[in-house]
């Protein structure tokens, strides 16, 4: 949800920054289609444009990452290598005790639970 957000905020600011972009072409076409500006001039303003653009988007997208990863981090939620690591720890875990918990069949719902506790402690 949260990070739903943030993207959507990260997808409006690069849109903007699109429109931007489309504006100035169309500026750039207008002032071409008059004579005020050379075809070359026209080509390397638009190129411009279009470079600051991407470091904005660069911009834009690296500040939303990082508050991302600093509200993933203040929240406790794990990461995706958080939980490869445990993956792997839990299966060395089942291959050292000889079980493995992802093919065990769970017990079924009425099932009386089992009976493990000398006769002495009932």
């Amino acid at each position: 949800m949260l990070t739903d957000t943030l993207r959507k905020m990260m997808l409006v600011s690069i849109g903007a920054v699109s429109l931007t972009k489309e504006k100035a072409e169309q500026l750039v076409k207008e002032l071409s289609e008059k004579g005020q500006v050379s075809q070359g001039e026209a080509r390397s303003f638009v190129r411009e444009i279009m470079e600051k653009g991407d470091r904005e988007r660069q911009a834009i997208q690296n500040a939303v990452t990082g508050e991302v990863r600093k509200i993933r981090e203040e929240i406790g939620f794990a990461s995706k290598k958080d939980l490869a690591q445990i993956t792997e720890r839990l299966r060395r875990i089942e291959e050292h005790l000889n079980i493995s918990f992802a093919e065990a069949e769970p017990a079924p719902e009425n099932a009386p639970a089992e009976n493990t506790a000398p006769e002495n402690q009932l």
